[in-house]
């Protein structure tokens, strides 16, 4: 059976993650990666109005829309209408913005930004799907969906409240496929279930499965010594049926070089890849400092409202993976939607409440110390 996007190469560059010299990206060492992906037959760029405080999409002005023929590539952005918009216009102009900060006419495929929680509330609030149904119906859209951070049940509802949808795009690797708050692989089958196919963002988990505990990396090594371990996680999430594209956010022309090669003649896993690729997984999870289940029975009624099991998972995840900087943006992400960790209080309620028993306050410090100070 056929789907959109079928035919479009597996590999998506996410220009999220880019190369930088001190604070700046390295625009020279980032057009080299696109002409390396174009060289290789890929096509498909992804960008966002908020991405780099909005200067991603000059971004992709600059390195590729400038030097290729329109014909020759997919653009992706999305508009956040929770991101500071007051009113409808301004959420509307979020996506002129796009079109003049990218410099073109049309965008290949256009996605409202990050539903889950609240944030989806704010697009029917400004009537964005509508507003998107039209440009879409004057031609500046060609395709049109949404990405989301958020459980099955949520993108079960939305996507029965608007079939009109044409694809979704969703964090899926193969450590969170049936982590109990991401829910990669419910998430994946609820889009299928629904009939729209999928684009992958995440596969590597923002860097976090190129490197990996030793233990799991012995255990890929072992398999094939010559494999990376990103290529693993790429491999996995492009194994999956109806994938559109899988997003890569490379920062280096390295990466580029290694996931180009991986995707350019996909080798879907087999079934010994998927037993080794589901026991590291289970190696990485295990891997935990905080021994929390994301139940979030401690979030339930905390005064200084700190989304506690989506810090404690970040603080997991830099214990794990040693790689600060990849999770930074996440945990400034979650902070500024609730409170920060340095926030707590001490009252204790959580804990009363914690069915693992964590010491939740006294770990909350630690959060703090470890983003927080990166963050100010």
């Amino acid at each position: 059976m056929s789907y959109l996007g079928e035919n479009i190469p597996k590999l998506g560059f996410g220009l999220m993650r880019l190369p930088m010299i001190g604070d700046a990206v390295d625009i020279e060492q980032t057009k080299q990666m696109v002409d390396l992906f174009m060289d290789k037959g890929f096509s498909y760029f992804d960008t966002a109005y908020g991405y780099l405080d909005g200067k991603s999409e000059e971004i992709a002005k600059t390195v590729l829309v400038d030097r290729y023929p329109r014909e020759r590539f997919q653009l992706a952005t999305k508009l956040p209408a929770w991101l500071g918009a007051k009113n409808a216009q301004e959420a509307q102009d979020m996506f002129r913005t796009s079109l003049k900060r990218t410099g073109v006419e049309y965008f290949d495929y256009y996605l409202l930004h990050n539903l889950g929680a609240n944030r989806t509330d704010v697009f029917e609030k400004f009537g964005i799907w509508e507003f998107l149904a039209e440009q879409k119906k004057q031609g500046r859209i060609k395709h049109l969906g949404f990405s989301l951070h958020a459980k099955a049940d949520h993108l079960d509802e939305v996507l029965t409240k608007h079939p009109e949808t044409e694809f979704v795009q969703l964090q899926i690797n193969y450590v969170d496929w049936d982590h109990v708050t991401i829910q990669s692989g419910r998430c994946y089958h609820t889009a299928v279930k629904h009939g729209k196919p999928v684009i992958i963002m995440e596969p590597v988990k923002g860097g976090c499965l190129a490197s990996l505990p030793g233990e799991a990396e012995k255990l890929l090594k072992a398999y094939n010594p010559a494999a990376s371990a990103a290529s693993w996680a790429i491999r996995f999430a492009a194994s999956l049926e109806n994938v559109i594209v899988v997003l890569s956010g490379m920062s280096a022309f390295e990466q580029m070089t290694d996931n180009a090669a991986c995707l350019r003649e996909l080798k879907p896993l087999n079934s010994e890849e998927e037993a080794i690729i589901k026991k590291a997984a289970g190696i990485i999870s295990n891997t935990t400092a905080i021994p929390c289940t994301s139940c979030a029975y401690c979030a339930d009624g905390c005064p200084q409202k700190i989304p506690i099991p989506q810090f404690f998972n970040s603080f997991n995840n830099y214990k794990r993976y040693g790689l600060l900087p990849s999770l930074l943006n996440s945990y400034a992400f979650a902070a500024s939607l609730a409170n920060k960790a340095s926030a707590c209080i001490a009252c204790k309620q959580c804990e009363e409440h914690c069915p693992q028993h964590i010491a939740i306050a006294d770990w909350l410090k630690e959060t703090a110390k470890v983003f927080e100070k990166k963050t100010q």
